[in-house]
């Protein structure tokens, strides 16, 4: 199912080709393929080469250590024409932690390395952050719906992407003008939850947050600049991404990506992110930079 789909395709349709997407193929011991987006085109979203990344790293490793932590560099775009092949590499395997490097290619060349830490759950000290308070999501406008509101003021040529029907549902705290962005401070915090529920695979829920982690977060280090995707002058970028998973949770339940970026310069914007559950339990931590070069 492509998930450039129309407005009338069901969530649950939705939910599936997400998961059938990020639902890596073994194809040999230690060797992945993910499939490539149906109706993709152009480059590869970096969360999905992130999130099938990570599934091939948990497809190798025995319950009970979870991925608690990953680090990843892009190196080239993905081609949406194009399967990913992913190879595995098992560089430790201890009795409470194991690690995995992951390399994705494609017609040979990597695209992303990515390294992955696993550790068989235990108890020890315990404290976090207070979640942020915001308005719950029931009082809160979908972007999918804000985007209808003024579809005059986006460009026909972007139309059809910024309004096609999504697997993952957001709603913005502080809905932003994609048409006619505005300096605003480099902060910024969204409800996201998948349109339909899934199971209890926790290895898809982790692969799905990673997944939608790349949603939202670079155009934070842009706010303070008034520019976006769509003004035409600025080339984006994912150069690499960290997650750190803290607590069990569920995707098709409301979380919310709070995102901030301290610094940016040298055509570059770092951006950090923290993400809760409704119940105010602080269960993935997100840090990012990327490319933000301003064409002449």
């Amino acid at each position: 199912m492509d998930l450039n789909t129309p407005a009338e395709t069901p969530p649950e349709a939705l939910t599936q080709a997400l998961v059938d997407l990020l639902d890596v193929e073994e194809i040999d011991t230690d060797l992945y393929r993910g499939a490539r987006q149906p109706g993709g085109v152009g480059r590869v979203f970096g969360g999905q080469v992130i999130a099938q990344a990570l599934q091939a790293a948990q497809g190798s490793v025995d319950p009970p250590k979870t991925a608690h932590s990953l680090h990843a560099y892009f190196m080239r775009a993905g081609d949406e024409d194009l399967p990913i092949v992913y190879r595995v590499v098992r560089d430790f395997e201890g009795r409470s932690f194991a690690t995995r490097r992951v390399i994705a290619l494609q017609r040979g060349s990597p695209i992303l390395n990515l390294a992955a830490s696993f550790q068989v759950p235990e108890e020890g000290l315990a404290h976090q952050d207070t979640m942020p308070d915001v308005p719950p999501p029931e009082a809160l406008a979908s972007d999918r719906d804000l985007r209808a509101a003024s579809v005059n003021d986006i460009p026909e040529k972007f139309r059809r992407h910024m309004l096609r029907a999504r697997p993952i549902e957001i709603r913005p705290v502080q809905p932003r003008s994609w048409a006619n962005p505005q300096p605003a401070e480099p902060r910024q915090a969204s409800w996201f939850r998948l349109t339909s529920p899934i199971g209890e695979d926790s290895a898809m829920h982790r692969a799905i947050l990673a997944y939608a982690s790349d949603m939202t977060l670079l155009g934070t280090c842009t706010l303070p600049h008034g520019v976006n995707w769509m003004s035409g002058n600025l080339q984006p970028a994912s150069l690499d991404h960290a997650i750190w998973f803290h607590e069990d949770f569920r995707v098709d339940d409301w979380l919310l990506y709070a995102t901030d970026s301290p610094w940016s310069g040298h055509a570059r914007g770092f951006n950090r992110g923290t993400i809760y559950a409704r119940d105010g339990r602080l269960v993935a931590s997100v840090a990012q930079e990327g490319l933000i070069r301003l064409r002449r």
